[in-house]
C-alpha cells in the first residue's frame, strides 16, 4: 500500500480525535481506530514508517502509531 495514502488516512483520524483535550485520549482513540479497522499489513507498514521518522505525520497521528507499536495486539 502507498505510504502517502496511508499517512493521509492517519491524519485525518488524527484530525477527528485532535478535539480531545486529553491528547493522551487523543491518541490512544486513534490507536484503538487502526487496530479495529486497518488491516494487520496497513498497521505494520505505518509502524515502520513512524520507526523511520513518521515523515508527514501529525504528531497525534506519530503518538497513536507509537502506542500501537508498543501494543501487544497490534498486528491481529
Amino acid at each position: 500500500m502507498d505510504i502517502g495514502r496511508l499517512v493521509a488516512m492517519a491524519n485525518d483520524i488524527a484530525a477527528f480525535f485532535d478535539s480531545e483535550p486529553d491528547k493522551v485520549l487523543a491518541a490512544d482513540g486513534v490507536r484503538s481506530h487502526l487496530v479495529r479497522f486497518w488491516d494487520p499489513r496497513m498497521r505494520r507498514e505505518i509502524i515502520t514508517h513512524v520507526q523511520g521518522g513518521g515523515a508527514g505525520l501529525t504528531s497525534t497521528a506519530k503518538s497513536a502509531v507509537a502506542l500501537l507499536a508498543n501494543s501487544p495486539n497490534q498486528s491481529k
